[in-house]
């Protein structure tokens, strides 16, 4: 059962093949299971899960729902969840129960879907590798000594060990695609304010984007359905009338022009993984794709636009973490300074101090005009950059990360070269369009994703491209060995 689709799944619970208690029961138990050696879930909510699950077998009995009701997914541990603990991977919320649910998790609870539990994550998304967490490191499936990306690693994981059908993830700088890669799944980032932040605790807001995450395009289209629409709580939400993103999975690709970006495939980039690369966009050829090379010149200054820009958005967005409302709380304060100083010290790990001196220094009296403001002026020629490119081509195609999943520990002491892991991701989230890895191959005996980015609002455009990919080839149906048989 946990390779099965969600429309094969959605089927079997109309059929009465299966109850969704039933199907609950099964993947409570492989993540009793399995879940200590992958460390993918921070909670698993099985009262709440098993309640739901009763709720959405009674409304298949009584011939209602979605092709979402009874299926048991995740959810990243950043999302509000109405009386479910909710961590954001750190000690700071390690006793927060919020009183109002995020509006993402529901709408999924209110198209029928069963939440299992919260997964594992860089804290407060802050990371590539998912080894940031207050509640430790999350493990790949298809090796227990690799990273399986970040933040939204334990997510990842989880689909890909056959824990969850789906899941939700956030993308601030590539923290859906690039765990997507590395543990051979398929992540959607949709464009900036498709997707509600209402109830998504923050790290970056103009950066930060929730998204679905699932073996498939098709699953993933599934859970854009219930995800995606204009809310009114949250003021960064487009009110631009969402489509049906399952209606045009099967269209054609005949004609379709892809961008080859030349910056992509440049010094850095794995040798294997662009072999790969390259044969998915063969594949793309044969069903009637062209492809043209193009340019994104202003790339390489992503990074440190980005790492400019998003510490200074969490450096404010984190000062409301601070001992007095809610969160963690020192003992025995002398004073209210005191009280201040040193419950953030202890609340909050190493990444995230980091990032929040960053942007306070970024952000401080004589050096606005010098970093954030001329980050800004760069991100917006790297936005010009890719509303060129689409003006002349459909999508555009490049890999997801430079190199394939890496040791755990093995970058944690190096932060460029982590940072520089997000070096095709993070561009997307500067411009603010969609983009989604899709599994490609294996490398090293590691999954590798293609990433395609489109145009504003076209996310229905990807999925189609990605749908009919996994249409021809057979790359996200493979499973780690670890998962098979439990």
């Amino acid at each position: 059962m946990f390779e099965q689709s969600i429309s094969t799944l959605a089927q079997k619970l109309r059929n009465k093949d299966i109850s969704s208690v039933e199907l609950t029961r099964l993947f409570l138990a492989r993540i009793a299971k399995l879940d200590p050696q992958l460390n993918s879930y921070i909670t698993v909510s099985e009262q709440r899960a098993l309640e739901q699950a009763a709720t959405a077998d009674a409304l298949i009995q009584n011939g209602k729902g979605t092709s979402l009701t009874g299926i048991p997914i995740a959810h990243k541990d950043l999302f509000c969840t109405e009386g479910t603990l909710t961590t954001c991977g750190s000690k700071m919320l390690n006793n927060f129960i919020p009183p109002y649910e995020s509006t993402v998790t529901s709408r999924i609870q209110q198209a029928g879907a069963v939440m299992l539990g919260k997964t594992n994550m860089d804290e407060f998304a802050m990371g590539s590798s998912n080894e940031n967490s207050f509640y430790g490191a999350v493990k790949n499936p298809w090796n227990l000594d690799m990273v399986p990306g970040g933040s939204s690693g334990g997510s990842a994981a989880a689909i890909a060990a056959g824990l969850a059908v789906a899941a939700t993830g956030t993308d601030t700088g590539g923290s859906i695609r690039q765990p997507a890669s590395f543990c051979g799944i398929t992540g959607l980032k949709p464009t900036y304010g498709r997707v509600s932040r209402f109830g998504m605790i923050a790290y970056a807001s103009s950066l930060d984007q929730g998204g679905p995450m699932a073996k498939s395009a098709e699953d993933c289209a599934h859970l854009m359905q219930a995800m995606a629409g204009f809310d009114e709580k949250d003021s960064t939400s487009a009110d631009t009338p969402s489509e049906d993103y399952l209606a045009n999975l099967n269209a054609p690709l005949t004609g379709l022009k892809i961008g080859l970006p030349k910056e992509y495939f440049g010094e850095g980039l794995d040798s294997q993984v662009a072999d790969i690369i390259m044969a998915a966009v063969k594949e793309f050829e044969k069903l009637g794709a062209t492809v043209k090379e193009i340019s994104l010149p202003n790339l390489q200054l992503s990074i440190p636009s980005y790492y400019v820009i998003a510490p200074s958005e969490a450096s404010s967005n984190l000062s409301r973490f601070d001992g007095v409302r809610f969160g963690h709380r020192c003992d025995d304060p002398k004073d209210l300074l005191d009280m201040y100083m040193r419950s953030r010290a202890e609340g909050f790990g190493t990444e995230v101090q980091k990032r929040i001196m960053v942007g306070t220094y970024a952000l401080s009296e004589g050096y606005y005009d010098a970093y954030y403001l001329k980050a800004q002026k760069i991100r917006r020629l790297i936005k010009e950059d890719f509303v060129k490119a689409l003006d002349e081509v459909d999508v555009i195609m490049g890999p997801v990360a430079p190199t394939t999943a890496f040791g755990l520990g093995s970058k944690t002491s190096d932060p460029v070269a982590m940072y520089l892991e997000d070096i095709y991701t993070l561009s997307v989230n500067l411009a603010g369009i969609p983009a989604m890895s899709v599994p490609a191959g294996f490398a090293n005996g590691m999954p590798v994703g293609l990433q395609v980015m489109g145009n504003y609002f076209a996310e229905a455009k990807l999925l189609n491209v990605a749908h009919q990919y996994q249409q021809n080839t057979d790359w996200h149906l493979q499973t780690p060995t670890m998962a098979k048989g439990a």
